[in-house]
């Protein structure tokens, strides 16, 4: 039996974590000699890279002094909640690294509490002490603080803390003494994280994940739990809903590297592969054929916003895009379905849209960027909270948000957390930076990130997570300015927007193509105001002074695919096409509009 360790990583979002699986690998002697060094290896799909966040989970394994060690790096985001709480399963213990000028933020504590209460054996690794004004022993405290708040056992509490520098490749016991490797961290991994317990019996297997292959289809990843799995083996797949379904394995496959490599049997507590088995879903049961018995599905936190999707409908629709149906759309939402836990799709009264439900702005919009990139073309409606009625009180999902920011801007930014029905919990300073903590309706978060920069010249860093329901917290005003529609369908000429640039701010440049309905920029008062920006100037041989003079426009307002979710109100939409975003009212005739406002 090969000696095992199952270890998931978990931490914040820049934290550090996909470069120390990097260095990792290196330590493993996954690469030749001379080969390039890995950079963010992990984050291998184009938006993790771009983003320079971790969405997906996944596994590698590297071999050291005659130990396998299984490798699942997680995601940092709460958004991506779902991810994590279905490959905890797989491990033994975890790793959590933490900033050590930061401390644990709350999106540490969210994933953290996930692992203690499966019972992981945490290792502490306090990463970047290389940083100027890094505090690690108050970090190290914090972090014991922490665990103690989530109830963690006597022997978590107990854990070994490794202090090190990721980026400069080097991980020591005491941080005074940098060291020239990582050995020290692959050491304390071999020493404190226990070794998966055999257990002997009928095969079990729980599918926490699925791969896709052309050739085979869909494959279950997951770790044996008890007994064996035998290549070409009779098994029953216990599914969801209590039903069985007889099947066979066609191939097993362990984790080797930075692939899979083919093995005739896996022992329980390795982590693997199965290929063959048809219609499983993720928190199904591989079992016995003769004697099945199903171990407890994945619990999931409930999802906190929903947002309509519906078809493209505008006057542009299908120039972009190579899927535009709803039979297109929907068979991609089911797909999505398959392995992204923490979404609902749920019909609605019409054939051609769908209510989507999901942990957060970051969680849909990142399915929406996906499809876009797939070749899709969908339009989307502003994100709502769910709200429940629970003993017979409308309630609402309330988050805790942290925002960590300069001194001089703290007191417009608790002006506008407030505003928002945000209730402060805490306020530290830390080296001319305040640090604030609120409790605050996930309504209020919508839009609040912009309008946080803005307010603070970019150098706030904002986090939150779900913290629980509380008793509906009245109305919270939003965006107050009107929009600038767009009165005809044409082409945006200068002339145009530079006589109307005292009405407001521009989305949209010179020479572009609009239509009618289509929102062009932002009134700089209430209501809604319909321009014409397709007039070009008459010309004429006549010449007057002061009316040829140069155009000078003011660059338009650039939204990224959250910021335009944020920003829609009730009545528009944000169209997404492969190659544009456009927003625009829902109903795109003026005259219509005013029908149904009366």
């Amino acid at each position: 039996m090969q000696k095992l360790r199952n270890i998931a990583i978990i931490a914040h979002v820049d934290h550090g974590k996909t470069t120390l699986v990097d260095k990792m690998l290196l330590a493993g002697k996954l690469f030749r000699e001379g080969q390039a060094e890995p950079d963010q290896f992990m984050d291998n799909n184009d938006l993790e890279r771009e983003r320079g966040i971790t969405i997906l989970a996944k596994n590698v394994s590297i071999n050291y002094k005659d130990y396998k060690i299984n490798i699942i790096d997680t995601p940092g985001h709460a958004d991506f909640g779902g991810e994590v709480e279905r490959v905890l399963n797989m491990a033994d213990g975890c790793l959590l690294l933490v900033d050590a000028f930061e401390g644990p933020m709350p999106q540490t504590r969210f994933v953290l509490q996930k692992a203690i209460q499966l019972g992981l054996k945490p290792i502490v690794v306090i990463n970047k002490v290389d940083k100027p004004n890094c505090r690690p022993s108050e970090v190290q405290e914090m972090v014991f603080e922490l665990m103690f708040s989530l109830d963690a056992t006597e022997e978590q509490l107990d854990f070994p803390t490794i202090y090190g520098s990721a980026k400069q490749g080097w991980m020591s016991t005491d941080w005074k003494e940098p060291k020239e490797d990582i050995l020290a961290l692959l050491d304390a991994i071999i020493e404190y994280i226990p070794e998966p317990k055999v257990l002997e019996g009928t095969p079990q297997m729980l599918i926490t994940s699925l791969d896709f292959s052309k050739y085979v289809g869909r494959i279950a990843v997951g770790r044996v739990h008890r007994g064996e799995l035998k290549e070409g083996q009779e098994v029953m797949l216990c599914k969801r809903d209590g039903s069985m379904v007889k099947s066979k394995i066609k191939e097993v496959d362990v984790f080797e590297g930075l692939g899979r490599t083919k093995v005739s049997s896996v022992q329980s507590g390795d982590i693997c592969a199965v290929i063959g088995i048809e219609g499983f879903e993720i928190g199904e049961t591989i079992a016995d054929v003769n004697e099945p018995e199903a171990l407890p599905t994945i619990a999931i936190d409930e999802p906190t916003m929903s947002m309509l999707f519906t078809i493209n409908n505008s006057p542009f629709f299908g120039k972009d895009g190579k899927f535009v149906t709803s039979r297109h759309i929907f068979e991609r939402l089911q797909k999505e379905l398959d392995k992204n836990l923490a979404l609902r799709v749920v019909p609605t009264d019409s054939a051609d849209s769908w209510l989507v439900y999901g942990r957060g702005v970051l969680h849909l919009s990142v399915l929406i960027e996906t499809m876009r990139r797939e070749g899709y073309e969908l339009q989307v409606g502003q994100p709502q909270v769910i709200i429940k009625e629970i003993d017979g009180v409308k309630c609402e999902p309330v988050e805790q948000l942290t925002i960590n920011l300069p001194e001089e801007s703290s007191s417009r930014i608790i002006d506008m957390v407030t505003k928002r029905k945000g209730e402060m919990t805490m306020m530290e300073s830390k080296n001319d930076r305040m640090h604030l903590e609120f409790n605050i309706p996930s309504r209020g978060i919508i839009g609040l990130n912009n309008a946080v920069l803005t307010a603070s010249a970019g150098e706030a860093i904002m986090a939150h997570r779900f913290l629980e329901y509380q008793p509906w917290k009245g109305d919270i005003e939003r965006r107050n300015n009107g929009s600038i529609i767009a009165m005809e369908t044409g082409t945006a000429f200068a002339y145009a927007l530079n006589n109307l640039q005292s009405r407001g701010r521009f989305f949209v440049a010179p020479q572009e193509e609009v239509y009618a309905g289509q929102v062009v920029g932002e009134h700089t008062k209430e209501g809604d105001l319909v321009v014409n920006v397709t007039k070009s100037k008459k010309l004429t041989n006549m010449r007057a002074s002061g009316s040829d003079d140069k155009v000078s426009l003011a660059p338009p307002i650039v939204f990224s695919l959250e910021d335009a979710l944020e920003y829609i109100k009730g009545d528009e939409y944000v169209e997404i096409t492969p190659n544009n975003m456009r927003m625009r009212k829902i109903i795109l005739d003026e005259t219509e509009r005013k029908r149904q406002g009366r």
